[in-house]
């Protein structure tokens, strides 16, 4: 965690920042390494501090060495300005993408009443810019997190059949993935099929499977708090003719993505390069999200790989490609892989094959 802190002091230098104060429990984690629900950080270029309440005061000292845990009581407000004198702060930041605005109001109130000369800082990915590069334990992490992902697809291959219901299967999926080593679940799976695979992040029902038609199922695992993200579209004993027309679109442009996007590239130029694809076979349109997004404590986070997408990509990141077609009525396809670029190429950390047609029904 000191190299996190080293580079999070340089960030608050480069925005001319005396200290940054985040509840994030994504951000709080990576930089302290305290995995409980609730508490707060405050650095600074001298200390580093985590604040939370009764229930974590051994927590915070077991996981988080390199930081002060300090015992509070009561809301932020009550304990913020004490702080902020103690440390000499005269601009401190705040994530305005996670600090609600009735919380914001309420601490910005007290300061000013409280320690008039501190300025309060809406700060952007001051945190998250850190999060972008994955070091080698990071990356241990997520491709073991992927191997468990891997392993519930190829699950999926031999056991999902005709006659059972979305709902039924997902929960049959959540506990292979579960009792295979997986922490608590990244996101809800998503398992759709007929016209429900037409929804890009449709939640399952008491829909019953059946032979012939597109089965979309997106799953994810988490270890040691990091997390993977992998789609396969599968159809049940009969191919039939729009489906393998579609699906091949789709595993040509996800094909192309992984061989042709390289290091320095934009991330909405490698968007361009594997919508272009689509949009050529006539399906640009239902092409409607991005091409990926980062992979890492969070299954969503930097970068953002799509049409607006302005980070650059580069080796030690990691991050999906997941191009996908829906058609209202029909149903969906969308094939997905997390991926890192290594050595100047894109390297796929999840290995499921790409076979759609599950013989049997």
């Amino acid at each position: 965690m000191l190299s996190r802190i080293k580079a999070l002091r340089q960030n608050l230098i480069l925005n001319g920042l005396d200290a940054i104060l985040t509840g994030h429990a994504p951000n709080r984690r990576y930089i302290s390494g305290f995995t409980g629900s609730d508490g707060w950080i405050i650095v600074t270029a001298e200390r580093a501090l985590l604040m939370v309440d009764f229930r974590y005061v051994e927590q915070a000292r077991l996981e988080a060495p390199q930081f002060e845990a300090c015992y509070i009581k009561n809301d932020i407000t009550e304990w913020l300005p004490a702080y902020i004198l103690e440390l000499g702060i005269e601009r401190i930041g705040i994530e305005a993408e996670y600090m609600p605005v009735a919380q914001y109001q309420l601490i910005n109130g007290t300061l000013r009443e409280k320690v008039s000369s501190v300025e309060i800082v809406q700060t952007k990915n001051i945190i998250e810019s850190l999060r972008l590069y994955k070091d080698s334990t990071e990356l241990q992490y997520i491709t073991k997190a992927c191997e468990i992902a891997d392993m519930a697809i190829n699950y999926t291959a031999s056991h999902l059949k005709a006659g059972i219901t979305e709902r039924q299967f997902a929960w049959e999926l959540e506990s292979f993935i579960r009792q295979n080593g997986s922490e608590n679940m990244p996101f809800e799976i998503i398992l759709a099929s007929g016209p429900n695979a037409a929804l890009p992040h449709a939640s399952p029902e008491d829909r019953i499977i059946a032979e012939g038609e597109p089965v979309v199922i997106d799953i994810g695992a988490r270890y040691h708090g990091y997390c993977s993200d992998l789609t396969r579209t599968f159809i049940i004993s009969k191919e039939e003719n729009n489906f393998n027309k579609i699906y091949n679109i789709i595993l040509s442009a996800h094909e192309a993505g992984l061989e042709l996007i390289k290091p320095d590239m934009k991330a909405s130029a490698a968007d361009g390069l594997v919508r272009s694809m689509i949009t050529h076979a006539g399906y640009g349109e239902n092409f409607g999200h991005g091409l990926g997004h980062g992979v890492g404590i969070e299954v969503h986070e930097l970068p953002r790989l799509g049409i607006k997408g302005d980070d650059i990509l580069h080796e030690g990141m990691v991050f999906t490609i997941e191009p996908g077609i829906y058609i209202s009525g029909w149903g969906g396809v969308r094939i997905e892989d997390t991926v890192t670029i290594k050595n100047g190429k894109i390297i796929c950390l999840t290995k499921s094959n790409k076979n759609a047609l599950i013989a049997g029904g």
